[in-house]
């Protein structure tokens, strides 16, 4: 299913034509003094009263849900579908209509309805398009709808030779070319009338452009090669908004768009460089060698006698460009030398050739570090990584196969040009990233200095809080002395007392959780706020990863670690659980089962949690504040609060771990939530959609998985134990002890029972030494 939202200022011409069609039938009505039997008149009458009572532009809404082709509803069924997507979009105390059309190969129903209320205010339209993909996705599954795409993607027009429409039907014509012109003004920042002209070629549209008095008149007409040949249509008949006046004024915004001069630079720099990596080029594969090495769509422009003598680019931004239009000198007539030519050759020693080859470099370096479960410094990962290593990563990437592509050369002499680019540039890699990590460590040992002096309480622990600190920023102290707690390569020389109570539990931090501690303290230190940090939602979990550390904070920072980290998270849930929410009652009631709660403080919303360790609280948008107090049902939800999270409370989930297990369902990370709750019954702390989500996604099949794994080894500790116990019970065996009956010895092979082991004497003579 489809929905689409429109709004108007007037609903007459609306309901003429949601009325008008003789192939439609009208469901029923809602909030009308009757449900199946309501005047026309006297709704029509309803809607502009309500509507003249604000001054809005949006004073209607015109909505659309569309099935999918071939599938179908009957007429209660559609119109229970469309009273609870009105119901989710806030409309479900207005009065509305619902029609059916039968006029396409897909089925679909009409509502018309007032955005404004009986007391003259207006209903929030704030994330109306996100609540309306919610509704539909939930309305999909309820009445077992085929689900629709989860990304609104521009639609692709389709490449064929012959226009798609009937021409026998009245206004196929019109529909086709509103149709192609809609989208190729949407997926393109068109500059002119001869540049749409173009645009428009390959889908058989013409175009006749006449001034008269100073004003651009605009007609479309239609030409296929089958011969068929439609009357060209005024633009304003076709649309309002295609006429010549409405498409000037698109023209001037895209020429005049501060977006356009910094689009022309990047693409002179992209082709310049690519021009630097050949000696020759043949110009058919300008294109291809574009697409290959900047992901350019470059079309090759012919004269009459077929010859290539111009490219165009079309821009990822919608712009399309000509070579001269880019910057001087990059067309293909204006070069030559590089492309009168029918071979494409790189240059062997050209400086962006042994540039392009450093990047591979790099790449694969940072790869296969990446890769890496257990992970040194960087440095040492260069010196210990293998030129060969490399070179299988490298052939992985597309960069790497378009330089071996145009090169030209076998694999002894490619591997020759490799070796000759990996020392030099392994060797300057190696130096910036020791340089690096001395920088790095440096920093590390002035913010401990400072942060001992001034974040922390003095307590009689001390020196374990201390040691928390060292760990938690992913270094190790020894004796005066800083080191990485992964390397001693580096080693900075810093006075932290003689001796740290540093845990050997966790004595390597990951990066992630270092680096973001790292940030979150060198900020508190310094004052800088929220936008300036820019602190991400782990930073709400590193008191649970560094408990000792945290709770020795001095209550002014803590506080004001509490709140920074609140507003991270609260910023990263929203967006996580926003394709689940279909009214404010839903953005409430998520984080509430996620453990976080609303209040309202002179007038304003703001959002807690039962997680921080001071009563602190965090403003919500002024967006969001307004679409939630324009809810006639938010003191309700409001009031049910205590009871969701009284519940998180009693089940004992009122902790960061449960909130963790959550957050690793929503980064993906399936088996290792997995992990957390086979192994230490820790239940996630998400709204049920998003838990039944993520069970559909692949959660429940991690789950079966590290059970299955967690029984095996049960059994194999089982069995191991029992045997254990078998030997303890028999006691140490000796030579002299009965052998138990083998059935597979016999009369020839059973020399056991000779007192004298005449086989082995009689080989007594024999030497096998050297």
């Amino acid at each position: 299913m489809i929905a689409r939202l429109l709004y108007r200022n007037k609903v007459q011409g609306v309901l003429k034509y949601v009325l008008g069609k003789p192939e439609s039938t009208i469901l029923g009505f809602h909030n009308t003094y009757s449900d199946t039997d309501t005047n026309l008149k006297v709704f029509e009458q309803v809607l502009v009263f309500l509507g003249f009572r604000h001054a809005s532009e949006k004073r209607y809404v015109h909505a659309t849900l569309n099935l999918p082709r071939g599938e179908y509803l009957d007429n209660d069924t559609f119109l229970a579908l469309a009273k609870a997507y009105m119901e989710y979009m806030g409309y479900g105390e207005q009065p509305f209509i619902v029609v059916r059309h039968h006029d396409t190969e897909h089925e679909h129903v009409h509502i018309v309805s007032s955005t404004i209320r009986e007391d003259c205010s207006q209903i929030n339209l704030s994330f109306d398009y996100r609540r309306s993909m919610t509704a539909q996705k939930y309305l999909e599954k309820e009445f077992g709808l085929s689900p629709s795409p989860n990304k609104r993607t521009v639609r692709e027009l389709p490449k064929l030779e012959t226009p798609q429409f009937n021409p026998q039907e009245s206004n196929g014509v019109r529909y086709y070319m509103q149709d192609i012109l809609n989208n190729t003004l949407q997926k393109h920042k068109v500059r002119s009338f001869d540049e749409l002209g173009k645009l428009l070629e390959k889908y058989h549209i013409q175009l006749k452009v006449v001034e008269r008095s100073g004003r651009v008149g605009l007609a479309y007409g239609i030409a296929t090669k089958e011969g068929y040949r439609s009357r060209f249509i005024g633009g304003y008949t076709v649309h309002p908004q295609f006429s010549g006046p409405k498409l000037q004024q698109v023209f001037e915004r895209n020429k005049e768009s501060a977006l356009l001069p910094m689009v022309k630079k990047r693409l002179e720099k992209q082709v310049q460089t690519t021009y630097k990596l050949f000696r020759t080029l043949r110009p058919v594969h300008l294109p291809d060698v574009l697409d290959s090495h900047q992901k350019l769509d470059c079309r090759l422009n012919y004269n009459d006698q077929g010859q290539v003598v111009d490219f165009t680019i079309h821009d990822k931004t919608g712009y399309v460009l000509r070579s001269d239009e880019i910057g001087r000198g990059l067309g293909i007539q204006e070069n030559p030398e590089l492309f009168q030519t029918e071979h494409t050759q790189m240059y062997m020693d050209s400086r962006q050739l042994e540039l392009e080859f450093q990047r591979c470099l790099r790449e694969a370096f940072q790869k296969t570090y990446r890769d890496l479960r257990y992970k040194p410094l960087f440095s040492e990962h260069i010196l210990k990584t293998p030129l060969d290593v490399l070179v299988r990563e490298m052939m992985k990437s597309e960069r790497f196969l378009f330089l071996k592509k145009h090169l030209h050369t076998d694999n002894r002499t490619l591997w020759k040009v490799i070796t000759s680019h990996y020392y030099p540039f392994s060797e300057k890699l190696y130096t910036s990233a020791m340089n690096k990590e001395k920088q790095e460590l440096q920093k590390k040992a002035d913010l401990i200095q400072r942060a001992r002096d001034r974040l922390f309480t003095s307590t009689l622990d001390q020196r374990e809080v201390l040691g928390a600190l060292v760990q938690s920023l992913g270094v190790r102290y020894n004796e005066g002395t800083l080191t990485y707690a992964n390397s001693k390569l580096h080693q900075v020389p810093v006075d932290l007392g003689s001796y740290l109570l540093q845990t050997s539990v966790n004595p390597y931090v990951p990066p992630g959780f270092a680096r973001e501690n790292e940030k979150l303290l060198e900020g508190l230190l310094h004052g800088k706020s929220a936008k300036e940090i820019k602190p991400g939602p782990t930073a709400l979990f590193l008191p649970m990863v560094f408990p000792k550390l945290y709770n020795a904070m001095v209550p002014t920072f803590r506080e004001r670690y509490d709140t920074l980290a609140l507003k991270a998270y609260h910023r990263y849930a929203e967006r996580m659980q926003a394709p689940f929410e279909k009214s404010p009652r839903d953005y409430i009631a998520f984080f509430n089962a996620r453990g976080f709660y609303f209040e309202e403080q002179g007038g304003k919303l703001w959002v807690g949690s039962l997680y921080s360790k001071y009563k602190v609280t965090v403003a919500l948008s002024t967006k969001m504040q307004d679409y939630l107090l324009s809810s006639p049902e938010l003191p309700s939800v409001m009031a049910r609060q205590p009871v969701s999270l009284n519940h998180i409370i009693a089940k004992g989930q009122d902790n960061l771990k449960s909130l963790w297990m959550g957050h690793l369902m929503e980064c993906g990370l399936y088996k290792q939530a997995a992990y957390s709750y086979v192994l230490d019954r820790i239940t996630p702390n998400l709204p049920l959609e998003l838990v039944e989500h993520h069970m559909a996604n692949g959660f429940k099949e991690a789950l079966v998985t590290v059970a299955n794994e967690r029984e095996r080894l049960a059994q194999a500790n089982t069995l191991r134990a029992g045997w254990n116990a078998l030997e303890t019970l028999m006691g140490p065996t000796t030579s002299q002890e009965e052998e138990a009956y083998n059935g597979f010895k016999d009369e020839l092979t059973d020399y056991s029972k000779y007192k004298e082991n005449w086989f082995l004497e009689s080989w007594g003579g024999l030497n096998f030494g050297p």
